[in-house]
């Protein structure tokens, strides 16, 4: 019998208690959601419409969380996973479920988030799907522990549902060959080298152009976007999926002019990338406007977004460090002709930074985010002084639940 873990709550089921489960949804976390006599349960890797047999590992005040046993009927949409791993890595939720499900299921998640954590009742465009659905990652980052008497056991990414514990993982199908044939290398050399690490380390493999692959954060990466090469160190912030790029730049450059690309604006001449990093939305964007500007705390992002637009010929875009407090305090444009990037990190916009942009007032509000979540809690916010327009989910990360959702909001 295994051992049940000191704060398990014993009710309403037992420690491995198996149940037979109906999965009616999908949460967007990934997991499949079924009841049992009116209480949710959350199994990992059960689909909507299949029958599973599920083994609860935990109880909370008002759910259950339970492994997947066993498929006693399979799903419509349920796949075969590409990868050996499926099921044992955390990185993917999602290589057994079909991709058009895939998208029908993240769009979903978006109006369930929007309407439920903001009152927002809007429709959702369908998720722009990804070109490639496996080997599409530019970038990743495994990982291994301190090595024991002078040998690393694993190399990879964490095992699904620990904080610690890392699964040995020799290639990722979600990864490009590329990036796949330096990892083997990389792996030889770190087993080798073994008794020269005192503790754990993350890796990095990033591609760039002409088949080279950065293993250095200090590296300078080059990626091409549409007809832009844009240049950054390796180990900065730069959206892993390339082949989605040149649409998903497009749509941010449309809706911040509100009219398809290179059909001239509504009277918006203007345009302001408030989380610039290395510039690809400014850059990607600024032949559409009189004058664009992008604005970065971090320093090293601004000179390369510098460095950007002198290497691509870009002249009516300039970049400057903006401080957090008074991040428009540089800009100039009248707000009435200008519409506003934002592309905010995972945990989204602060409190400031929202009070910042209602005050500088621009006329249009382009809302990029990786996290609907944090997106939604934000516009919250923003409803009161913009109305939403379209919101767009693109499929940066298909196999997984994570993706992109861009969502443009006019001036009330």
């Amino acid at each position: 019998m295994s051992r049940i873990p000191p704060r398990f709550i014993p009710t309403p089921f037992s420690y491995h208690e198996e149940l037979e489960i109906e999965i009616g949804s999908l949460s967007n976390l990934g997991k499949g959601v079924g009841r049992v006599d009116d209480w949710v349960v959350f199994v990992s890797h059960a689909l909507p419409g299949e029958r599973v047999r599920a083994r609860v590992f935990r109880n909370h005040a008002s759910f259950s969380e339970a492994d997947l046993v066993s498929v006693i009927r399979p799903g419509p949409d349920r796949v075969e996973p590409q990868c050996p791993l499926f099921g044992q890595c955390g990185g993917c939720q999602y290589q057994n479920l079909s991709y058009p499900a895939q998208l029908e299921w993240k769009r979903g998640q978006v109006t369930e988030l929007l309407r439920r954590m903001a009152g927002i009742d809007f429709p959702v465009s369908p998720v722009h799907p990804s070109p490639l659905t496996y080997g599409y990652r530019s970038k990743i980052t495994p990982h291994f522990q301190k090595p024991k008497n002078g040998r690393i056991e694993a190399i990879g990414f964490l095992l699904e549902g620990r904080r610690q514990q890392v699964l040995d993982v020799p290639r990722c199908p979600i990864a490009s060959e590329t990036i796949n044939a330096k990892l083997t290398e990389v792996r030889r050399e770190v087993v080798q080298n073994a008794r020269s690490y005192k503790k754990g380390a993350t890796l990095l493999l990033r591609d760039s152009l002409h088949g080279y692959v950065c293993t250095d954060p200090t590296e300078m990466c080059e990626q091409e976007v549409g007809a832009l090469t844009l240049s950054f160190h390796a180990g900065e912030f730069f959206q892993n999926n390339p082949h989605i790029l040149p649409a998903f730049a497009a749509h941010v450059k449309s809706e911040a002019l509100a009219t398809s690309v290179g059909e001239g604006n509504d009277g918006v001449a203007y345009l302001v990338d408030a989380y610039c990093g290395s510039g690809l939305f400014c850059l990607t964007a600024a032949d559409g406007f009189e004058e664009a500007v992008g604005i970065e705390i971090s320093e090293s992002s601004i000179d390369w977004a510098r460095r950007n637009a002198d290497r691509n010929g870009i002249t009516n875009c300039r970049f400057v460090h903006g401080d957090a407090t008074d991040i428009f305090a540089e800009v100039r444009f009248p707000p009435a002709k200008t519409a506003v990037v934002i592309d905010p990190p995972r945990k989204g916009s602060s409190p400031e930074f929202l009070d910042q942009l209602i005050a500088f007032g621009p006329r249009r509000v382009v809302y990029v985010s990786c996290n609907p979540a944090t997106q939604v809690r934000d516009l919250e916010i923003l409803k009161d002084h913009y109305a939403i327009t379209r919101i767009q989910p693109f499929d940066l990360f298909p196999q997984t639940r994570h993706l992109e959702c861009v969502v443009t909001l006019e001036k009330r």
